[in-house]
């Protein structure tokens, strides 16, 4: 990866160390090997693998306040979870706990992200199942997984403790925004993305149940 992917992804992430860009070099690389093995991502987004999912999930950086403790859930090929993991290596102190019920691509991401050194710890279970873990995290993220609706539902343990969450959504996320008001009430920050004109990342935060 040339010099100005290390600026763009500066420019977008805030200051990020060489080593964490060569960090995600190395995941991008990892991640197109295990790709031909098995399903992390959709093939037709591999050409632009860096842009539309690396550079997608390293936005939210900026947007965390400075939150080290992180909980990514439904993490899949590892976005935004496996990202976040590996630039928090710059943040003392920092975890991400990504949680991924597929075995095969939970393997992955406890492969990649061990070697990388990254202070990740994954959990191979459903998002239900890790409701006990005593998880306390600061920042909760999910990209493509649900509709805002369920996506509050199965987030909700966490966030009714204080957690914030940060999640990728595209083009029909106000209808989403607009269901979710039947069963929850909550403060929302809505974040243009800077990679797709069209999604945005929801900033919620104070969720409350109703009924």
């Amino acid at each position: 990866m040339s010099d100005p992917a290390y600026r763009e992804l500066c420019s977008l992430a805030g200051s990020v160390s060489r080593e964490t860009f060569d960090a995600l070099q190395t995941f991008e690389s990892e991640f197109r090997r295990w790709s031909s093995k098995i399903n992390l991502a959709a093939p037709s987004t591999l050409p632009e693998l860096w842009s539309r999912h690396i550079l997608d999930s390293a936005q939210l950086v900026p947007l965390s306040n400075g939150s080290t403790r992180w909980l990514d859930v439904g993490s899949g090929g590892g976005f935004p979870g496996a990202v976040i993991a590996i630039m928090m290596k710059d943040h003392p102190g920092a975890r991400v706990t990504l949680v991924e019920s597929n075995r095969k691509k939970a393997a992955f991401l406890s492969t990649i992200l061990g070697r990388l050194k990254a202070p990740a710890n994954v959990l191979a279970v459903r998002i239900e199942d890790a409701w006990d873990k005593n998880l306390r995290p600061e920042i909760v993220t999910a990209r493509a997984l649900a509709p805002l609706p369920a996506l509050l539902g199965l987030t909700y343990p966490w966030l009714s403790r204080g957690a914030r969450a940060l999640f990728h959504k595209g083009r029909g996320y106000k209808a989403e925004i607009v269901n979710s008001a039947h069963d929850w009430r909550f403060d929302l920050v809505e974040h243009r993305s800077v990679i797709d004109a069209e999604s945005v990342v929801l900033d919620i935060s104070n969720v409350q149940a109703i009924g």
